[in-house]
C-alpha cells in the first residue's frame, strides 16, 4: 500500500487497502480535505525555506545558489498559494475576492477540530 493509498482526512478513521472513503464517522470525509492540508503543509515548508535562506543570505549575500534557490522557491510559492486561494479561497485579507468565504464553512469549534 502506498502512502498516498493511506491517507486520513483528520478524523481519525483511516483509509482502507480499496480507497473506501466510507467511514462513518460523523466529519465529511473526502479527498479535498487531504489534498488541502498537504497543500498548506507546502505552503508553510516553502516559508520556511525563504525565510530561512533569507537569513543565510544575509550573512552570505554572495552566495549565488541560495540567490537562486530563494528565487525558485518564492516563485513556487506564489504559483501554489495562486492555486489554493482559487480552489480554497484566501489566505489573507490581501488576496482580491468578491465574498468572504470563510464566513460560509463551519467555524474550527462547530467543527470539533478546536
Amino acid at each position: 500500500m502506498s502512502v498516498e493509498e493511506n491517507r486520513n482526512c483528520g478524523c481519525g478513521c483511516e483509509n482502507d487497502s480499496n480507497n473506501n472513503n466510507d467511514c462513518g464517522c460523523e466529519e465529511e470525509r473526502t479527498v479535498d480535505c487531504c489534498e488541502r492540508r498537504e497543500m498548506m503543509d507546502q505552503i508553510r515548508a516553502y516559508e520556511f525555506a525563504i525565510n530561512e535562506l533569507a537569513l543565510y543570505l544575509d550573512t552570505h549575500p554572495e552566495d549565488q545558489k541560495a540567490l537562486c534557490l530563494h528565487r525558485k522557491y518564492c516563485k513556487e510559492l506564489k504559483e501554489l498559494k495562486e492555486k489554493y486561494q482559487k480552489v480554497y479561497g484566501p489566505l489573507t485579507i490581501n488576496y482580491p475576492c468578491n465574498k468572504w468565504r470563510w464566513l460560509e464553512e463551519p467555524w474550527p469549534w462547530e467543527r470539533g477540530n478546536f
